[in-house]
C-alpha cells in the first residue's frame, strides 16, 4: 500500500480504522469480530444466509453456543484461496492485488470488514477496489460471468465491505467444481448498504439489551436450540396446546410432503433412465449419480427454497 495505517489509527478522511492483521480463523481473528458484525455474518442478520440464522448468530455472539467449527468446505475454500487469487492476478497483470488488515467503520465500531484482497490502494492507504475469493460445488446461484449475479449472501458480504471501506467495486473470483474459474463484479449500492447498516444496528441493539430473536425455521436455529440446554431433568413440562396442534399439523404436512417428494424422485429417475441429469431447457433440476453401474443417489439442483 502507498500509505501504512497502524492499528487503531483513523485515516485522514475520517474513513475506516484498522483493527489489526489476523490470520483468518485464528483466536485473534475471532476476538476482533466478537463484538461486531463481519461480512460473512451480515447475511444472517437479514435472514439471507443458508449457513447461519439471526437466532443462532445472536446466541453465538452472546457466548451461549459454541463458535462455528471449520467444515471440510470451509477448509478447502481457504486452501484454494491463494491459487484463485493467483489466477486473478495472472489474468489482470495491470491490477496489483494484496492482502489487507481487518477494518472497522469509524462511526460504527461494530461494522467490521475483512476482505480477502484489495486492488490498488488509494493515496490514503484505503482500498480502491476489493477482491473476494470463493469456491462452489456447482454453479447454482451463479449467473453469467462478468455480471453481479452471485448468491445473495455473498452480495451482502461485498456490500458490507464496500460500505466500511468507502470503495466502489468488489470483484468476486470463484472456482466452481474445482475446475471452472469465473469472475463477477458487485458495484456499491447506497440503498442496499443502508438497509444492511440499519439491520446491523438493530441487531447490535438487541444483542446489548438481551432481546432474543424469534425462533424461525432455519436449520441453524434448531441446531442452536439443541445446544442450549445443559443436563436433563426427569420432569414433565406443560406446553401451550396451540403449540401442540401446530406441531402435529406440521408433522402431518411433512409426512404428506415426504411421500410426494419420494414419488417425484421415483418419476424423475424413471424419466432420466440411464442419463445423468434431468433438465428443463437450460435449467438443471436434478443429477443422477451411479455406483457399480446402478443409481446411487438423486441430487436436486436446488438446496433451499427459492421464489417461484
Amino acid at each position: 500500500m502507498t500509505t501504512t495505517v497502524q492499528a487503531g489509527e483513523q485515516s485522514p478522511a475520517a474513513g475506516p480504522i484498522v483493527v489489526g492483521t489476523f490470520e483468518p480463523g485464528s483466536p485473534e481473528w475471532h476476538a476482533a469480530r466478537a463484538t461486531g458484525i463481519g461480512g460473512s455474518e451480515i447475511a444472517a442478520v437479514v435472514g439471507l444466509s443458508p449457513h447461519e440464522s439471526r437466532f443462532s448468530l445472536w446466541h453465538r455472539k452472546k457466548g451461549l453456543i459454541a463458535p462455528v467449527e471449520e467444515t471440510e468446505v470451509m477448509y478447502w475454500g481457504k486452501a484454494h484461496e491463494p491459487s484463485i487469487a493467483a489466477r486473478f492476478a495472472e489474468l489482470h497483470p495491470d491490477r496489483p492485488i494484496t492482502k489487507t488488515p481487518t477494518w472497522r467503520a469509524a462511526a460504527r465500531p461494530w461494522q467490521i470488514a475483512n476482505p480477502d484482497r484489495v486492488l490498488v490502494a488509494r493515496s490514503d492507504g484505503r482500498p480502491a477496489e476489493l477482491l473476494e475469493i470463493k469456491t462452489a460445488r456447482d454453479d447454482e446461484g451463479w449467473g453469467e460471468q462478468g455480471t453481479d449475479q452471485i448468491p445473495v449472501w455473498y452480495r451482502c458480504q461485498c456490500l458490507w465491505y464496500l460500505d466500511v471501506l468507502g470503495a466502489q467495486r468488489c470483484h468476486v473470483a470463484v472456482l466452481i467444481a474445482g475446475s471452472e474459474y469465473r469472475e463477477y463484479v458487485v458495484e456499491y449500492d447506497p440503498a442496499e448498504a443502508q438497509m444492511l447498516r440499519d439491520a446491523g444496528a438493530t441487531f447490535m441493539h438487541d444483542l446489548k439489551h438481551d432481546v432474543r430473536p424469534s425462533i424461525d425455521g432455519h436449520t441453524a436455529t434448531y441446531q442452536a436450540i439443541r445446544q442450549l440446554p445443559d443436563g436433563l431433568d426427569d420432569v414433565n413440562v406443560e406446553i401451550d396446546p396451540l403449540l401442540k396442534l401446530r406441531f402435529h399439523d406440521a408433522q402431518d404436512a411433512f409426512w404428506e410432503a415426504e411421500d410426494e417428494l419420494t414419488a417425484c424422485k421415483g418419476e424423475l429417475l424413471d424419466a432420466i433412465g440411464t442419463g445423468r441429469r434431468a433438465v428443463v431447457g437450460r435449467e438443471r433440476v436434478a443429477t443422477r449419480t451411479v455406483r457399480d453401474g446402478r443409481t446411487y443417489q438423486l441430487l436436486p439442483a436446488r438446496t433451499r427454497r427459492t421464489a417461484r
